[in-house]
């Protein structure tokens, strides 16, 4: 399905944004196979994200071929037919997530079959990802009525902007658990499992994330670890967070320069209808790491 392959190109431009300020900006690598490199060969907090939000992208973007009528394998959701409320009536096309899910699963975790830990790790996160588009399905509704007076309205089930199932998957990177990994043997041979490493901590739900093995620093360039470093990186010279200048460019300090842009100002919208603009050149320092 070829939405499939825009569901991963989704998750990758999520990543690519929810990480913009971090050391680690889920760069990824062009004609390479494996297109982020060796980062995502460790059961990393960074990995654990990555296999989320590809997840939960193909799940999005198959949901939505569905609901937009460009897939002859799928449609609408119809078991959103019960009775109406007060002032409202189910209608429209609801978007049949639990579809979308299904084929993620399919399509995730058909390589994530061994009976070892990354598996383990792989699945858990394949599924967070997915379980979060159902979480946060969502009733959207269209108002019919005299001049928009909204007497009646329509509604449907829709999945919420992917932008804000970025931002809670990137909530759930920051507080991932850190797992170790157990060895027990079955009547399949020796088996490899996920136990909490803290028992005093809240054990991971199946709508959190978990890794079990530490991230580099980023910092400075690694082949072995996929790392590009920071250098050259664009820094937030006010900011005392992750992207300030401090942080993101461990320690090294930082160039400035300033350079001219060129942009629209001093709009005016004319009746009727249209808006011109001048064009001004202004001027910004740019801070990056050393």
């Amino acid at each position: 399905m070829p939405s499939v392959a825009e569901g991963v190109k989704l998750g990758i431009q999520e990543c690519q944004h929810q990480f913009r300020g971090r050391r680690w900006n889920c760069t990824t690598i062009k004609d390479n196979l494996a297109i982020f490199g060796p980062v995502l060969d460790k059961a990393t907090r960074e990995s654990a994200f990555v296999h989320a939000i590809a997840s939960a992208g193909v799940a999005f973007a198959v949901t939505r071929s569905c609901a937009e009528g460009t897939s002859t394998t799928c449609g609408c959701d119809s078991h959103h037919k019960g009775p109406p409320g007060e002032g409202w009536k189910w209608g429209g096309c609801s978007e049949d997530a639990e579809f979308g899910v299904m084929v993620s699963r399919n399509f995730a975790d058909a390589r994530e079959t061994r009976p070892d830990a990354r598996s383990a790790m792989n699945r858990h996160n394949n599924e967070a990802g997915r379980t979060t588009i159902l979480d946060h399905m969502q009733p959207r509704c269209k108002c019919h009525g005299l001049s928009g007076s909204c007497e009646v309205k329509t509604c449907w089930w829709a999945q919420p902007d992917f932008r804000m199932l970025g931002n809670y998957l990137k909530d759930k990177y920051d507080s991932a658990s850190e797992m170790v990994v157990e060895r027990h043997r079955e009547s399949r041979g020796w088996v490899e499992t996920l136990r909490v490493k803290y028992p005093f901590f809240k054990h991971p739900t199946e709508r959190d994330l978990v890794y079990y093995e530490g991230s580099p620093n980023f910092c400075e360039p690694n082949q072995e670890t996929g790392s590009f470093g920071t250098r050259d990186r664009a820094c937030n010279v006010s900011s005392h967070g992750i992207e300030g200048c401090d942080l993101l460019c461990c320690g090294r300090g930082h160039n400035t320069r300033t350079e001219k842009r060129k942009e629209k100002c001093h709009c005016i919208f004319h009746w009727c209808c249209y808006v011109s603009c001048q064009e001004c050149l202004r001027v910004y320092d740019v801070h990056t790491c050393k």
